[in-house]
């Protein structure tokens, strides 16, 4: 069994990534490509996409969401991501068992929904949604005429737990802002849920982040017993740096450890930092803690050589926008000029109102 090094895992999940080079493909194969892009926040995947795709305009995602063909939607881990459609209807069944628990043991809202019929207040839900998407808030109110003794919020939360929700424009349109409005995927998209299939999302999951653990499979999906289905796939397995097995698709290799890995910008809360067991391919446990916050904040953040080598924020008032990027250590000149350069072209895609864009790099602490 041939053993990857840390590098060797490093470039291998910058590949598949995009991270290596911007690739010259759409905005529709780039998500689905990459298994979808984390959307806890509206614009993340916005930025996620600039730092992969060559030439990429906000408003391709914006046609995207508008003719749904992607959607946003809570799947793995219990977070929103933005998927296609198809796999969306694919992926919410295999996760709903996040769902399915959280309803029983989610400290605000559990002991409020004990009593209640789950499949009975979600059918109510999904009459009230065929009439059109509904923000969270009217949707509890009107749920609470027919269950006047539970708490509104309690019973939207049931209706998105039980129901596989998609978030709707304009709410995560380029330029807007909208609250948060939902519908159900089905109806949204026009089609069914798809039978649930964890060999398949395993499969998703090694084209775009492996080799992995099963493990790291585990940490993405956020679902356990992973590990009975890799073992009946035909999977290539490598050993990593630590011992632990890899696993792999046949048809899929890896880089050489020693190819460049250009500086770059990546998104907030880019899921290349967050997909992992064992993120150190990318990010130290050290830096990570920066750049994580305790509420699970996400910062935009620079990479040289491969790893998460600081973080970058934008701060736009009136006409000026800025671009502040914080390295944790002094980077070589050639790798902070070419951040610098990156973090221009940044700035002024992502603020194109500005009258003015300026970079300022602090001195790392």
């Amino acid at each position: 069994m041939q053993t990857l090094s840390r590098r060797a895992l490093n470039r291998a999940t910058l590949e598949r990534q995009l991270l290596l080079r911007r690739a010259k493909m759409s905005a529709f194969d780039a998500v689905e490509h990459l298994a979808g892009l984390q959307a806890q926040a509206p614009f993340p995947p916005y930025f996620g996409l600039w730092s992969r795709l060559e030439g990429f305009r906000p408003s391709e995602l914006v046609e995207l969401l508008e003719t749904r063909r992607v959607v946003r939607i809570a799947l793995m881990r219990g977070t929103v991501h933005l998927v296609t459609a198809a796999d969306a209807l694919a992926w919410r069944p295999v996760v709903q068992g996040i769902y399915d628990r959280d309803l029983k043991q989610n400290t605000l809202h559990a002991h409020e929904l004990a009593a209640l019929d789950h499949d009975e207040v979600a059918e109510a839900a999904r009459k009230l949604l065929l009439r059109g998407p509904m923000p969270g808030n009217a949707l509890g109110a009107e749920l609470a005429a027919r269950w006047p003794d539970v708490p509104k919020a309690s019973l939207t939360h049931l209706a998105r737990g039980r129901l596989p929700l998609v978030q709707t424009p304009p709410r995560a349109i380029w330029g807007k802002a909208g609250q948060t409005t939902y519908a159900c995927l089905d109806d949204w998209v026009g089609a069914p849920l798809s039978p649930p299939s964890p060999a398949s999302l395993i499969s998703r999951y090694l084209r775009a982040f492996g080799p992995a653990t099963v493990a790291d499979v585990q940490t993405w999906a956020g679902i356990t017993r992973l590990g009975e289905v890799a073992a009946g796939m035909d999977l290539r397995r490598y050993r990593g740096p630590d011992g632990r097995e890899l696993l792999d698709l046949p048809e899929l290799t890896v880089p050489d450890e020693d190819v460049p890995a250009p500086p770059r910008l990546l998104g907030p809360f880019d899921q290349t930092i967050l997909s992992y067991a064992d993120r150190t391919r990318v990010i130290s446990d050290a830096y990570r803690k920066r750049v994580i916050s305790h509420n699970g904040l996400v910062k935009g953040t620079l990479l040289a050589g491969g790893q998460v080598c600081g973080f970058w924020e934008i701060k736009a008032a009136k006409k000026a926008a800025v671009i502040e990027l914080s390295p944790f250590d002094k980077l070589p000149k050639r790798d902070l000029a070419a951040l610098e350069k990156s973090a221009a072209e940044l700035v002024e895609w992502a603020e194109a109102a500005a009258e003015t864009h300026e970079v300022r790099v602090h001195a790392p602490e």
